[in-house]
Protein backbone atom coordinates (compact mmCIF):
# COMPACT_ATOMS: atom_id res chain seq x y z
CA UNK A 1 0.00 0.00 0.00
CA UNK A 2 2.79 2.43 0.90
CA UNK A 3 4.69 1.62 -2.29
CA UNK A 4 1.56 2.15 -4.38
CA UNK A 5 0.95 5.53 -2.71
CA UNK A 6 4.52 6.66 -3.36
CA UNK A 7 4.32 5.47 -6.97
CA UNK A 8 1.03 7.30 -7.49
CA UNK A 9 2.36 10.63 -6.29
CA UNK A 10 5.61 10.14 -8.20
CA UNK A 11 3.54 9.84 -11.37
CA UNK A 12 1.57 12.96 -10.45
CA UNK A 13 4.80 14.90 -9.90
CA UNK A 14 6.11 13.68 -13.26
CA UNK A 15 2.94 14.76 -15.07
CA UNK A 16 3.08 18.25 -13.61
CA UNK A 17 6.79 18.50 -14.33
CA UNK A 18 6.08 17.67 -17.96
CA UNK A 19 3.27 20.24 -17.99
CA UNK A 20 5.52 22.89 -16.49
CA UNK A 21 8.60 22.45 -18.62
CA UNK A 22 6.80 21.57 -21.84
CA UNK A 23 5.16 24.93 -22.50
CA UNK A 24 6.53 27.18 -25.23
CA UNK A 25 4.58 30.40 -24.64
CA UNK A 26 5.97 31.51 -21.32
CA UNK A 27 8.24 33.99 -19.61
CA UNK A 28 10.96 32.70 -17.31
CA UNK A 29 12.55 34.68 -14.53
CA UNK A 30 14.94 33.81 -11.70
CA UNK A 31 15.67 35.06 -8.20
CA UNK A 32 18.16 34.12 -5.50
CA UNK A 33 16.41 33.67 -2.18
CA UNK A 34 17.05 32.99 1.48
CA UNK A 35 14.37 31.49 3.74
CA UNK A 36 14.98 31.69 7.50
CA UNK A 37 12.37 29.78 9.46
CA UNK A 38 11.52 28.89 13.02
CA UNK A 39 9.02 26.17 13.98
CA UNK A 40 7.68 25.53 17.46
CA UNK A 41 5.56 22.61 18.63
CA UNK A 42 4.12 22.77 22.13
CA UNK A 43 2.72 19.55 23.56
CA UNK A 44 -0.43 20.30 25.56
CA UNK A 45 -1.54 16.73 26.29
CA UNK A 46 -1.03 13.21 24.98
CA UNK A 47 -3.22 13.99 21.97
CA UNK A 48 -3.20 17.77 21.50
CA UNK A 49 -0.52 20.31 20.75
CA UNK A 50 0.05 23.82 19.43
CA UNK A 51 1.99 24.50 16.24
CA UNK A 52 3.65 27.88 15.61
CA UNK A 53 5.97 29.09 12.88
CA UNK A 54 7.41 32.21 11.35
CA UNK A 55 9.14 32.30 7.96
CA UNK A 56 11.34 35.27 7.07
CA UNK A 57 11.60 34.90 3.31
CA UNK A 58 14.12 37.15 1.58
CA UNK A 59 15.15 38.01 -1.98
CA UNK A 60 18.81 38.44 -2.99
CA UNK A 61 19.63 35.92 -0.22
CA UNK A 62 18.87 38.34 2.63
CA UNK A 63 18.86 42.01 1.57
CA UNK A 64 15.27 42.40 0.28
CA UNK A 65 11.80 41.19 1.21
CA UNK A 66 10.12 38.31 -0.58
CA UNK A 67 7.47 37.21 1.93
CA UNK A 68 6.62 37.31 5.61
CA UNK A 69 4.63 34.29 6.82
CA UNK A 70 3.14 33.60 10.24
CA UNK A 71 1.25 30.34 10.82
CA UNK A 72 -0.43 28.79 13.87
CA UNK A 73 -2.33 25.55 14.21
CA UNK A 74 -3.87 23.01 16.57
CA UNK A 75 -2.41 19.49 16.41
CA UNK A 76 -4.19 16.23 17.11
CA UNK A 77 -2.05 13.09 17.30
CA UNK A 78 -4.19 10.12 16.43
CA UNK A 79 -1.18 7.88 17.02
CA UNK A 80 2.62 8.21 16.55
CA UNK A 81 2.22 7.85 12.78
CA UNK A 82 -0.82 10.05 12.09
CA UNK A 83 -1.04 13.78 12.81
CA UNK A 84 -3.94 16.14 12.06
CA UNK A 85 -3.65 19.93 12.07
CA UNK A 86 -6.01 22.85 11.43
CA UNK A 87 -4.99 26.47 11.57
CA UNK A 88 -4.55 29.95 10.18
CA UNK A 89 -1.75 31.74 8.32
CA UNK A 90 -1.04 35.40 7.61
CA UNK A 91 1.20 36.16 4.63
CA UNK A 92 2.54 39.42 3.26
CA UNK A 93 4.01 39.18 -0.25
CA UNK A 94 6.25 41.98 -1.50
CA UNK A 95 7.18 43.08 -5.02
CA UNK A 96 10.48 41.38 -5.89
CA UNK A 97 12.27 40.03 -8.92
CA UNK A 98 11.94 40.99 -12.57
CA UNK A 99 8.16 40.59 -12.61
CA UNK A 100 6.26 41.24 -9.36
CA UNK A 101 3.45 38.81 -8.57
CA UNK A 102 0.96 41.64 -8.15
CA UNK A 103 0.16 43.29 -11.50
CA UNK A 104 0.43 46.79 -10.00
CA UNK A 105 3.83 46.03 -8.51
CA UNK A 106 2.58 46.28 -4.93
CA UNK A 107 2.71 44.17 -1.82
CA UNK A 108 -0.44 42.32 -0.80
CA UNK A 109 -1.80 40.44 2.20
CA UNK A 110 -3.19 36.91 2.30
CA UNK A 111 -5.30 35.31 5.02
CA UNK A 112 -5.27 31.53 4.88
CA UNK A 113 -7.15 28.70 6.59
CA UNK A 114 -5.70 25.23 6.26
CA UNK A 115 -6.35 21.56 7.11
CA UNK A 116 -3.54 19.01 7.17
CA UNK A 117 -2.84 15.33 7.71
CA UNK A 118 0.68 13.92 8.03
CA UNK A 119 1.51 10.23 7.77
CA UNK A 120 4.86 8.90 8.95
CA UNK A 121 6.62 5.57 8.62
CA UNK A 122 10.12 4.11 8.60
CA UNK A 123 11.71 1.81 6.02
CA UNK A 124 15.13 0.57 7.12
CA UNK A 125 17.09 3.63 8.24
CA UNK A 126 14.94 6.04 6.20
CA UNK A 127 12.18 8.06 7.90
CA UNK A 128 9.34 8.96 5.53
CA UNK A 129 6.61 11.53 6.00
CA UNK A 130 3.72 12.38 3.67
CA UNK A 131 1.93 15.68 4.20
CA UNK A 132 -1.42 16.40 2.59
CA UNK A 133 -2.81 19.92 2.96
CA UNK A 134 -5.89 21.85 1.85
CA UNK A 135 -5.82 25.65 1.90
CA UNK A 136 -8.53 28.27 1.60
CA UNK A 137 -6.65 31.40 0.57
CA UNK A 138 -8.17 34.87 0.77
CA UNK A 139 -5.68 36.82 -1.35
CA UNK A 140 -5.80 40.60 -1.25
CA UNK A 141 -6.00 42.54 -4.49
CA UNK A 142 -6.58 46.12 -5.63
CA UNK A 143 -9.77 46.75 -7.59
CA UNK A 144 -8.15 49.73 -9.37
CA UNK A 145 -4.78 51.46 -9.64
CA UNK A 146 -6.16 54.42 -7.68
CA UNK A 147 -6.90 52.22 -4.64
CA UNK A 148 -4.12 52.46 -2.05
CA UNK A 149 -5.01 49.37 0.00
CA UNK A 150 -6.37 45.94 -0.94
CA UNK A 151 -10.15 46.17 -1.06
CA UNK A 152 -10.98 42.67 -2.37
CA UNK A 153 -10.11 39.25 -0.96
CA UNK A 154 -11.28 36.56 -3.42
CA UNK A 155 -11.05 32.91 -2.40
CA UNK A 156 -8.43 30.65 -4.01
CA UNK A 157 -8.37 26.95 -3.13
CA UNK A 158 -5.15 24.96 -3.17
CA UNK A 159 -4.04 21.45 -2.30
CA UNK A 160 -0.49 20.39 -1.47
CA UNK A 161 1.40 17.15 -1.15
CA UNK A 162 4.89 16.82 0.30
CA UNK A 163 7.07 13.76 0.64
CA UNK A 164 10.09 14.00 2.91
CA UNK A 165 12.86 11.47 3.59
CA UNK A 166 15.42 11.65 6.40
CA UNK A 167 18.54 9.49 6.84
CA UNK A 168 20.90 9.57 9.85
CA UNK A 169 24.58 10.09 9.06
CA UNK A 170 25.56 7.84 11.94
CA UNK A 171 23.73 4.90 13.45
CA UNK A 172 20.38 3.59 12.29
CA UNK A 173 18.04 6.27 13.72
CA UNK A 174 17.91 9.99 14.33
CA UNK A 175 18.31 10.56 18.06
CA UNK A 176 20.14 13.02 20.31
CA UNK A 177 23.43 14.36 18.92
CA UNK A 178 22.76 12.86 15.49
CA UNK A 179 23.50 14.56 12.15
CA UNK A 180 21.20 13.66 9.27
CA UNK A 181 20.34 14.44 5.66
CA UNK A 182 16.80 15.27 4.53
CA UNK A 183 15.31 15.46 1.05
CA UNK A 184 11.80 16.69 0.29
CA UNK A 185 9.60 17.68 -2.62
CA UNK A 186 6.25 19.45 -2.44
CA UNK A 187 3.78 20.17 -5.22
CA UNK A 188 0.98 22.77 -5.06
CA UNK A 189 -2.17 22.56 -7.20
CA UNK A 190 -4.81 25.27 -7.38
CA UNK A 191 -8.50 24.63 -8.00
CA UNK A 192 -11.82 26.45 -7.93
CA UNK A 193 -13.48 29.14 -10.03
CA UNK A 194 -10.90 31.84 -9.26
CA UNK A 195 -7.93 29.73 -10.36
CA UNK A 196 -7.25 30.34 -14.05
CA UNK A 197 -3.67 30.30 -15.35
CA UNK A 198 -1.94 28.48 -12.52
CA UNK A 199 -3.61 25.15 -11.81
CA UNK A 200 0.00 24.12 -11.37
CA UNK A 201 0.83 26.64 -8.65
CA UNK A 202 4.35 25.74 -7.64
CA UNK A 203 6.86 23.05 -6.72
CA UNK A 204 9.50 23.09 -4.00
CA UNK A 205 12.54 20.85 -3.76
CA UNK A 206 14.87 20.96 -0.76
CA UNK A 207 18.07 19.21 0.33
CA UNK A 208 19.02 19.75 3.97
CA UNK A 209 21.79 18.88 6.39
CA UNK A 210 20.40 18.66 9.90
CA UNK A 211 21.52 18.09 13.46
CA UNK A 212 19.35 16.96 16.37
CA UNK A 213 20.81 18.30 19.59
CA UNK A 214 18.16 16.68 21.78
CA UNK A 215 14.39 16.07 21.84
CA UNK A 216 13.79 19.81 22.03
CA UNK A 217 16.06 21.34 19.37
CA UNK A 218 16.88 20.51 15.75
CA UNK A 219 18.66 22.77 13.24
CA UNK A 220 18.64 22.33 9.45
CA UNK A 221 20.23 24.22 6.56
CA UNK A 222 20.57 23.57 2.86
CA UNK A 223 19.39 24.28 -0.67
CA UNK A 224 15.87 25.20 -1.77
CA UNK A 225 14.51 25.37 -5.32
CA UNK A 226 11.04 26.86 -5.87
CA UNK A 227 9.29 26.92 -9.26
CA UNK A 228 6.31 29.26 -9.14
CA UNK A 229 3.69 29.99 -11.81
CA UNK A 230 1.94 33.35 -11.62
CA UNK A 231 -1.83 33.56 -11.51
CA UNK A 232 -1.71 36.16 -14.30
CA UNK A 233 -0.18 36.41 -17.76
CA UNK A 234 2.16 39.06 -19.15
CA UNK A 235 1.85 39.82 -22.87
CA UNK A 236 -0.35 36.69 -23.23
CA UNK A 237 2.45 34.54 -21.80
CA UNK A 238 2.47 32.41 -18.65
CA UNK A 239 5.10 33.54 -16.15
CA UNK A 240 7.29 30.97 -14.40
CA UNK A 241 9.61 32.12 -11.65
CA UNK A 242 12.50 29.97 -10.44
CA UNK A 243 13.71 30.89 -6.97
CA UNK A 244 16.74 29.08 -5.59
CA UNK A 245 19.04 29.61 -2.66
CA UNK A 246 19.51 29.05 1.06
CA UNK A 247 17.04 27.68 3.59
CA UNK A 248 17.62 27.52 7.35
CA UNK A 249 15.19 25.89 9.79
CA UNK A 250 15.20 26.02 13.59
CA UNK A 251 12.84 23.43 15.10
CA UNK A 252 11.73 23.46 18.73
CA UNK A 253 9.63 20.72 20.33
CA UNK A 254 8.54 21.72 23.85
CA UNK A 255 6.65 19.39 26.18
CA UNK A 256 4.43 21.58 28.38
CA UNK A 257 2.87 18.53 30.07
CA UNK A 258 6.27 17.56 31.42
CA UNK A 259 6.95 21.08 32.70
CA UNK A 260 3.59 21.10 34.47
CA UNK A 261 4.42 18.04 36.59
Amino acid sequence: MKRNTILFFTIILFIFAQYTFGQNTRLNTKSTIGWYNTFGTFKLSEKFGLHTEYQWRRDNVITDWQQSLLRVGLNYNLNPRVLFRVGYAWIETFPYGEYPINGLGRDFTEHRIFEMIQLSHKEGIVDFSHRFMLEQRFVGRYSAASVTKEDEFPLFNRMRYMIRMQVPLKGSEIKDKTPYVALYDEIFVGFGKNVTNNVFDQNRLGVLLGYRFNKTVRIEAGYLNQILQFGRQINSQNVFQTNSGLIVNANFNIDLTHNAK
